[in-house]
């Protein structure tokens, strides 16, 4: 996956030595999902929340705009309830979105 510049390809691509989940590390900073197409910051809160972003924060490019809203569209779309735990292995990654064309 390409990202908007080596600052934050770098950042996104960070391997901490003593955590697995970038969620538990300090010093991950951003989080990218590529099942929404969505940029966030990390916030370190002991859970896996994130404050998305519209803007590169060292480069100040724009990002993409999030695909959340497509993403629970098509669920609905397709009569799947995305909090039962049945959503198709498709869309837990960008694939939904490339097959559609976005």
């Amino acid at each position: 996956m390409r990202h908007c510049c080596e600052t934050m390809t770098r950042n996104l691509e960070y391997d901490c030595d003593l955590h697995e989940d970038p969620f538990d590390c300090g010093d991950a900073v951003v989080f990218y999902s590529a099942k929404f197409d969505e940029y966030g910051l990390i916030i370190h809160d002991g859970g896996s929340s994130t404050l998305c972003i519209e803007f590169c924060p060292w480069c100040g490019t724009r990002l993409p705009p999030s695909q959340r809203d497509a993403w629970f569209d098509e669920m609905e779309r397709r009569g799947i309830d995305p909090w039962d735990g049945e959503v198709p292995p498709e869309f837990t990654t960008s694939a939904w979105r490339l097959s559609a064309g976005g």
